[in-house]
């Protein structure tokens, strides 16, 4: 007797997100899958823990409304973007082969596809909702490698295909005692058309990676990314996010030490205004002994919604962990709020783990203080706020990046705050 799967009753915006994904129309063999799992299961809401916060079902029927908004999804401008940071590499991930390399850095295109029947988040699903949405919309996938004790001086910037439809694969490794810089550059024009990024990153013993991410979507687009990073023995991993741009945005960290002495050092900005929902979701997974990490994320909040939801995980026989995790919120407006759910889960009983969430509005002392001294109150303001954003920017010691993402965040408070 055949045993029929009752497939669940979906949203008119589910209904046409399969239908872009099914309009691709190439590698339908790969695509195929992930699909028929995103018809079984559809799109989490709040009843699944991982993504409480952020009800991607209903959330994405707020943009994807009907046929006609459907048939205007396209590819934005194919305007030429900067680099972030001058003089960097920049690989179109839809095309790698293309790009004038560094010594010692190889990138090719690749059939491979994000594994979405396993998740790396302990909360979400059976199946991995962002890797399920990249394979199902037939992401472009590269591969990526610097070779072991290359010392790689120019930032290599990874581009996603222009457009706000566009859905990348990317899988970068860094080899015994190198070390890199990495600018996933996330960009596009206004329209609603949803878009993935899904990235491995493999750190080997002694390798020293700084990855930035710059996500500065147009006010309408929808953008859901992941980087997953495996950090070998007295490697040092780095990592600042900078969210000031999008509708509906979610990027996911997981991180995972694999060799002792691992060093994790995640810094991160989210700017908020009206109309926008951004939720940034990490776990770090400390599996053996003696590994450090720090986590420190800050929220300017002019209007929207914000989320921050961090795990820390200590493994049973990982003794000598020393992990700390925070996030600090500025509200600045009564029409904004964020959302912080900071947790620790800690199976060994030899180690220093700490969280915690702050959310305030600008203290009024220190706003008296510099008024006081002949400084208008909206500069007086803006100084606090930048100065509250430049404490995690200039931990990075390096003067062009810090320069780089300062000129970023002073161009969104300029303009909305």
């Amino acid at each position: 007797m055949s045993v029929v799967t009752e497939l669940k009753t979906r949203t008119p915006a589910e209904t046409q997100l399969l239908q872009l994904a099914e309009a691709r129309g190439e590698n339908e063999n790969a695509r195929r899958p992930a699909i028929e799992a995103l018809r079984r299961d559809g799109l989490p809401t709040r009843k699944v823990e991982a993504w409480h916060y952020t009800d991607l079902r209903a959330l994405v029927g707020r943009r994807i409304k009907d046929d006609a908004a459907v048939a205007s999804l396209k590819a934005g401008d194919d305007a030429i973007l900067e680099p972030l940071l001058a003089n960097s590499v920049v690989i179109c991930l839809d095309d790698p082969v293309s790009a004038h390399l560094p010594d010692g850095v190889m990138a090719t295109s690749s059939s491979s596809v994000a594994d979405w029947q396993a998740s790396p988040n302990h909360l979400d699903r059976s199946i991995d909702t962002i890797r399920a949405l990249s394979a199902a919309f037939g992401a472009s996938s590269a591969k990526i490698a610097v070779s072991s004790k290359t010392s790689v001086d120019t930032p290599i910037e990874l581009r996603p295909a222009a457009g706000s439809d566009s859905h990348f694969y990317a899988q970068v490794s860094v080899g015994e005692g190198a070390s890199a810089t990495f600018v996933e550059r996330l960009e596009g024009d206004g329209s609603p058309a949803p878009s993935t990024g899904v990235s491995t990153l493999t750190i080997a013993d002694r390798a020293n990676v700084l990855w930035i991410v710059d996500q500065e979507k147009g006010a309408e687009a929808s953008h859901l990314g992941q980087l997953n990073v495996t950090i070998g023995a007295d490697a040092v991993f780095r990592l600042f996010v900078l969210n000031a741009g999008g509708g509906l945005v979610r990027y996911e960290v997981h991180a995972e030490t694999v060799g002792e002495g691992a060093d994790v050092q995640i810094r991160g900005a989210n700017l908020l205004k009206d109309g926008q929902h951004v939720d940034v979701t990490t776990t770090l997974n400390h599996r053996v002994p003696n590994t450090t990490a720090t986590e420190t994320f800050r929220n300017v909040v002019t209007g929207g919604h914000g989320v921050f939801q961090g795990m820390i995980k200590v493994a049973k026989g990982a003794q000598k962990t020393d992990a700390k995790m925070a996030c600090n919120s500025l509200l600045l407006s009564d029409e904004g709020d964020f959302s912080a759910k900071p947790e620790l889960e800690i199976f060994a009983d030899d180690v220093q783990c700490g969280h915690g969430a702050t959310a305030g509005e600008i203290d009024a002392d220190h706003l008296f203080y510099l008024m006081s001294r002949g400084i208008p109150e909206a500069t007086a303001r803006a100084l606090l706020v930048k100065a509250f954003l430049g404490e995690v920017v200039e931990e990075l010691e390096d003067e062009a990046i810090v320069e780089a993402l300062e000129a970023r965040i002073d161009t969104w408070l300029d303009t909305h705050a």
